[in-house]
């Protein structure tokens, strides 16, 4: 190590794709020079919405890679317009290879850092979807905006087979020999650990080993798997929810390597059911992202701008409800449940994700943002796309949404989806003692210890109607 770069390099950036297989812009930075130099900027706007859980899944996963990588990974702190032409800079590149970011904040900081690049090349293959935002539309060109007819287009438009790259794929420059090149600024950062607990392990080979045993029943799923997800995913008593999410917010597996394995199954196995809902699911997941590239106001504000009329609260009984919510302390088992797994591991089971986010709206009668800022915070796969329209959906303010006046009474719905109390009594120690399906009524009383409903439901449920009523006249 001369501390020289004596030959143009090319600069592999990463961001949402934190992994060596099936990388495009692998692929084209070891054709682009047989010299590679790989990199990630800790900026510092993405790290403060992250949230403890997000940010060490994103550490570890760094980890991981620059472990693979044999130390090689160059990691700076600062903005990507100024660290990356640094980078490109003192390793002598002619480009910059990235895979395309459509996130609002994505589009703008890629045009930031192609400006400040000058001359250099930043070259963007691929997507962090199987299908990029913005490709898939309709007969006039224009967007989708509601899911089903996407999802047959989506299907028939199809996604590129995985790409066949891995470690051995470049030969990687150490930053050692970068570092400190002609007055280049650059300060190598070690990789932040604040040792915050996580529920899974961060990483590609935690992503495709989970993913093997969700597709072969193995080990943590050796009872449900890809087989049944189809009638045991809305179940969040039962271990049956692949936890893939995180690994696809971080770009540890690419769904497209999933999707080959999903229509496999499709094409092969007499009972495929369970592949193709979750094959839906991840085209639930590029619709969403597709939404909010066409339209980025709907990270926070109404899709339908109409709901910006509509009543919520806002006060200081409003902000005791809401602190009650987030703390699993509203007396509705269910919603109490979910919210302290989410509080406690940063997951919480989908069909329990709307019923929390039904609750915080049209029981508290708060706004949807509220909610979606909470779980951004807490939330180990928290996408900013998909947490939005999520929320929406239950809002019925969001795209392809469910109609307002659907509201989810919290009691059926717990004993539907957890019919012997198995989920409630696992989070809410208070109730332990209480037997089968009882434990979401209560109608013996309660321990000492768990709180009372904070509001009616049925009460509450009436008033929403009616807030949705008075906007519906407008």
């Amino acid at each position: 190590m001369d501390g020289v770069i004596t030959s143009p390099a090319a600069v592999l950036w990463f961001r949402r794709d934190l992994r060596l297989s099936d990388l495009p812009p692998l692929m084209e930075a070891a054709q682009a020079s047989d010299r590679v130099l790989a990199c990630f900027v800790l900026d510092d706007h993405l790290l403060a919405t992250s949230g403890d859980r997000r940010a060490q899944f994103l550490f570890d996963s760094l980890r991981e890679i620059d472990a693979k990588l044999d130390g090689r990974l160059l990691v700076v702190r600062g903005r990507p317009a100024e660290q990356i032409p640094r980078i490109a800079a003192a390793a002598g590149a002619r480009s910059v290879h990235i895979t395309g970011d459509h996130s609002p904040y994505g589009i703008a900081r890629d045009a930031e850092v192609a400006t400040a690049l000058g001359d250099i090349e930043l070259c963007s293959v691929g997507t962090s979807f199987a299908v990029a935002p913005g490709r898939v539309t309709k007969g006039d060109g224009g967007p989708y905006k509601v899911f089903t007819p996407f999802f047959r287009a989506w299907r028939e438009h199809g996604w590129r087979a995985p790409a066949d790259t891995g470690v051995d794929s470049a030969a990687w420059i150490h930053p050692d020999d970068v570092v400190g090149v002609a007055d280049s600024g650059l300060q190598r950062v070690d990789i932040p650990d604040p040792g915050t607990p996580l529920s899974i392990p961060a990483g590609e080979d935690a992503a495709m080993a989970r993913w093997a045993q969700f597709l072969e029943g193995t080990d943590g799923y050796a009872q449900h798997n890809v087989s049944d997800y189809d009638d045991a995913r809305n179940r969040p008593d039962l271990d049956a929810s692949s936890r893939m999410s995180a690994y696809l917010k971080f770009g540890n597996i690419h769904p497209r390597t999933m999707l080959a394995d999903l229509t496999r199954l499709e094409e092969h196995s007499p009972t495929a059911d369970g592949a193709t809902a979750y094959l839906r699911e991840l085209g639930f997941r590029d619709f969403y992202a597709s939404v909010l590239a066409q339209w980025p106001h709907s990270a926070w504000q109404n899709f339908n701008r109409t709901f910006d009329d509509i009543e919520v609260e806002t006060g200081a009984l409003a902000r005791n409800h809401f602190d009650a919510w987030c703390a699993g302390r509203t007396g509705y088992p269910i919603v109490d449940a979910g919210m302290r797994q989410l509080r406690d591991s940063g997951f919480m089971h989908n069909r329990v994700r709307m019923i929390v986010a039904s609750f915080l709206v049209k029981d508290l009668h708060l706004p949807w943002q509220w909610g979606a800022r909470w779980f951004l915070d807490q939330l180990i796969d928290g996408d900013l796309a998909s947490n939005a329209h999520g929320w929406q959906w239950t809002a019925g303010c969001g795209t392809d949404a469910a109609p307002y006046f659907r509201v989810f009474n919290p009691t059926t719905q717990g004993i539907k989806f957890d019919p012997a109390g198995d989920y409630v009594r696992r989070w809410v120690p208070e109730l332990a003692g209480v037997a089968g399906k009882a434990v979401h009524e209560l109608k013996s009383g309660r321990p000492d210890d768990y709180p009372a409903p904070i509001v009616d439901h049925g009460v509450e449920r009436a008033e929403a109607l009616r807030r949705y009523q008075v906007l519906s006249k407008k």
